[in-house]
Formats: C-alpha cells, sequence, structure tokens
C-alpha cells in the first residue's frame, strides 16, 4: 500500500502526517501552506511546521504516468534499459581488463625485485665472506693509527717499569694467608641463581660488576658493601662483563647475541652493538678504551666502537668452521687471542685482521685465556682439567699444569703486576707466576666458580660463583 498526499492525491517524496487531521502530506506543500494559513487544510486547526511527524519509508515507488501505459510507451521503455544495461556491461569490461593489466604489471614487478634483492644479498654475502668485507676493512684503517699510538705508549710504560715489583703488592707469603672476609649472596635473584661473569674497575677496584643468570647487570661498592645499579635489559643470561677504567659505563654480553653499553649513573642501556647473530662468548675492551672486541658461537670475532655501536670488522677463519668460545685483547692492543670450541687458541693481527698463530695442545673447548701484563704469557684452561702457559716470544707451550680429575677452568686472569695468575673453576687456586707453584687454594664457594678477579696490588681477591654469592678474601 503506497502513501498518498491529502493534497496533490501523489505519492509524497517526503512523506509527513499531520497530528491534527491525521492525514499524510508531501511535507514540502503542507509547509508551503502553514507558512500562509497557519492551520490544517483538512480541518482549519491550528498547526505548525514543528508539529508535523515525518514518515520513514524505504523508496517509495511513483505510479507511472497514464501516457506510459500503452504497450509503444512500455516497449520504449524497456528498450532505454536494454541500453543502459548494455553500456553499463561494456564499461565493467574495459574496467576489469585495465585492472589485469595493472595487476600483471604489479607482479612483473614483484617478481624483478625479488630476484635483484637475492642477486644483491648474495654478491654482499660473497664479499663479507670471500673478500673481507671491504667497508669494514676501511672502517678499521681510520682508526688503525690510534691503535699503534696507543701501542706505543703501553710498551714504553712497560719498559719503563722493567721487571720490578711494585713495592705495595702483596707478598706471596702473606697472599698464603688470606681467609674469606666477605660474602654477598643478594646481588641476583634467587628464582634463576648463578652470577656468570666479574669484573673490577681497574682505577678502583672496590667497584665490582657482575652478571647474572637471571639476565641483569649489577654494580656493586666493595667499600659502602651496597649495590649502586641494576641494569636490566638482556632477554639471556649475561656471561661477560667489563668495567670501563676511566668513564662511568660498563659493558655487558649475553646469548640473546647482544653487546650492550649501560650508563652507570643514568642506570640505562645507552649502547646495543650486534655484531653476531648467535650468542656471544667473550667480550675484551680495548686499551684506549673506545673499542670491543667480541666473540661469538657464529664463528665470527668483531671490532666494535663503543660510542657509535658501530661494527668496524667482523672477521672469521674460514678453515676452522668452529665456534669462538673466548676472546681477550694482549695488553698492548694490536694483538689478541681467541679460543675455539675445537682446542685451538688463535693468536691475530687486530690491523691486518689476519691469523697469525694457533696454540693447539688442549682437548676439549677452551673456555678462558688471558695475558699477563708484561705482555710476554698467556695462559689458556680448556675442558681438559688442565692450564697451559704460552711464552709468546717463542710461540710455544712452555708450562702445563695439571689439575684434579673433571676440574672446570672458568675463569683465568694475572694481577695488574703479572705476578700471580689465579684461577676459578671447580674451586679457586692462586700461582705464583715464574715458579708456577700453588700459594692459595679456597674451597668457599659451593657451586662452580665462574670469575675471580684480584684487586689494586693483589690486596683482595674476589670471585664469584654458581651459589649466587660474591666473595671477598684477604688478611
Amino acid at each position: 500500500m503506497s502513501l498518498v498526499c491529502a493534497i496533490s492525491n501523489e505519492v509524497p517524496e517526503h512523506p509527513c502526517v499531520s497530528p491534527v487531521s491525521n492525514q499524510v502530506f508531501e511535507r514540502r506543500l503542507i509547509e508551503k501552506y502553514i507558512a500562509e494559513n497557519g492551520a490544517d487544510p483538512i480541518n482549519g486547526q491550528p498547526l505548525s511546521e514543528e508539529q508535523l511527524i515525518d514518515i520513514k519509508v524505504s523508496h517509495p515507488i511513483r505510479p507511472k504516468p497514464p501516457s506510459a501505459t500503452s504497450i509503444p510507451a512500455i516497449l520504449k521503455s524497456l528498450q532505454d534499459e536494454w541500453d543502459a544495461v548494455m553500456l553499463h556491461s561494456f564499461t565493467l569490461r574495459q574496467q576489469l581488463q585495465t585492472t589485469r593489466q595493472e595487476l600483471s604489471h604489479a607482479l612483473y614487478q614483484h617478481d624483478a625485485a625479488c630476484r635483484v634483492i637475492a642477486r644483491l644479498t648474495k654478491e654482499v654475502t660473497a664479499a663479507r665472506e670471500g673478500e673481507g668485507y671491504i667497508p669494514s676493512k676501511c672502517s678499521l684503517l681510520t682508526t688503525a693509527s690510534s691503535l699503534q699510538d696507543k701501542a706505543t705508549v703501553l710498551t714504553t710504560e712497560r719498559k719503563k717499569r722493567g721487571k720490578t715489583v711494585p713495592e705495595e703488592l702483596v707478598r706471596a707469603e702473606d697472599l698464603s694467608k688470606y681467609r674469606q672476609v666477605a660474602s654477598h649472596a643478594g646481588l641476583h635473584s634467587a628464582s634463576v641463581p648463578g652470577i656468570l661473569s666479574l669484573d673490577l674497575c681497574p682505577t678502583d677496584t672496590n667497584k665490582v660488576l657482575t652478571g647474572g643468570a637471571d639476565k641483569n647487570v649489577v654494580v656493586f661498592d666493595r667499600r659502602d658493601e651496597q649495590i649502586v645499579a641494576t641494569l636490566k635489559g638482556h632477554t639471556k643470561k649475561v656471561t661477560s662483563v667489563i668495567y670501563h677504567p676511566s668513564q662511568s659505563v660498563v659493558f655487558s654480553a649475553s646469548p640473546d647475541s647482544t653487546i650492550r653499553v649501560w650508563s652507570i649513573s643514568g642506570g640505562n642501556c645507552v649502547q646495543v652493538v650486534r655484531a653476531h647473530e648467535a650468542g656471544v662468548t667473550g667480550l675484551s675492551l680495548h686499551a684506549t678504551g673506545d673499542y670491543l672486541l667480541s666473540s661469538s658461537e657464529d664463528q665470527y670475532w668483531a671490532f666494535s666502537d663503543i660510542q657509535t655501536g658501530r661494527v668496524l670488522t667482523k672477521v672469521t677463519d674460514e678453515t676452522a668452521g668452529c665456534a669462538l668460545t673466548c676472546a681477550q685483547f694482549h695488553p698492548d692492543g694490536l694483538i689478541f687471542g681467541t679460543g675455539t670450541g675445537d682446542s685451538q687458541i688463535k693468536i691475530w693481527d687486530l690491523k691486518e685482521r689476519t691469523n697469525v698463530a694457533n696454540f693447539p695442545g688442549h682437548s676439549g673447548p677452551v673456555t678462558a685465556i688471558a695475558f699477563s701484563e708484561n705482555g710476554y704469557y698467556l695462559a689458556t684452561g680448556a675442558q681438559d682439567s688442565s692450564l697451559k702457559l704460552w711464552d709468546l716470544r717463542k710461540l710455544k707451550n712452555f708450562k702445563t699444569i695439571t689439575l684434579d680429575n673433571n676440574y672446570e677452568v672458568k675463569s683465568l686472569v694475572f694481577d695488574q703486576s703479572g705476578t700471580y695468575l689465579a684461577v676459578g673453576g671447580s674451586d679457586i687456586r692462586v700461582y705464583i707466576c715464574k715458579q708456577w707453584s700453588e700459594v692459595l687454594n679456597f674451597t668457599d664457594h659451593t657451586g662452580l666458580v665462574t670469575g675471580v678477579a684480584f684487586g689494586e696490588h693483589a690486596q683482595f681477591l674476589s670471585s664469584t660463583g654458581m651459589d649466587r654469592s660474591l666473595k671477598f678474601y684477604s688478611l
């Protein structure tokens, strides 16, 4: 049933109803009538526009005029509709053809782009592995002069010191009397127990740095016996830490494949170095204090700028094809050593980025390496329960210390004078250099010892272990 306007007797386009007469009107017509008369056209009672009520209808169908009801008029109407449908169908076919062409062109461009990207990726990989990654080599050359200058200064200073031992250095007979004087077990979380790495600030050995299985890095003040900062950001355990000698900055590395630079004062991460594609296994700070050496399970060692986080060079030994387990700079900073998973110790020339010497002899992965302060000796430990000493001048092993059966070497460190060597693992042992005799042995940790470090002039010894404790030993 269709609505009919009471004024025009036609189907209204905008129907509304008058509440006064209950009649339907075309809004346009009733508004004009109200404007002139102010009353309802049917019963003459007062009516205003606001009183009109709109009627919601869906697409009102207007009846055809009488002229369109004849057979010729109907045929003409059908012809017009057919023509309109044909024109619309033709337009749709044209649009479909155009869309098909555009899609075909887009797919061709995508395929070509994929082929170009694959070729470029292959060329970059070949350049890095086969040609030595030339851009990184150029970056390294720009720093070579500063590395050489620092090495010259360090060598000169070491020659001046000669073979004299500092007067403040603790003597061996006093060192043998050391006992545990402090133990701190609350630095790291108890839910994931274990401290995995340790370092002391070289210029103030009362500042202690630890890395834990709880993914945190902790800065501890030995003198005040207080935690200075707890640094959070790694997504896996922290296996290597380094304290910067002159800046309020520390470094950490983790199996999450990142190296992080932390501000102690700010308590935040200021730089993330992404030098590796697998877990970072070793970390060492260059003598300039501006560059980091890192080793990784991805078989590469990397040399990175700590200020920018940029990797200056990244190298692997293609002939070995084995993960690197640790890394350490020589005191002069021009050469460094790496340990491998197949029991090799490799010495590298930093400027030339070449492997200049190899020290075979261990069996099992190398777990720790340490250069003596005088630059002549290298100590190495592996999973064969032995400690080997190497003469870098003669490039040979001159001493092997066989440890107890199943002894695990986790940490090696010389004191600042190169007089003593500390070993951490199944227990803690301190050897006096040259005689290589044992002067100390501690078994205070209830778990594996993961880090050892000497205080200034060996006036105290510190250690960390899987029992979650940081311990100090002194007279």
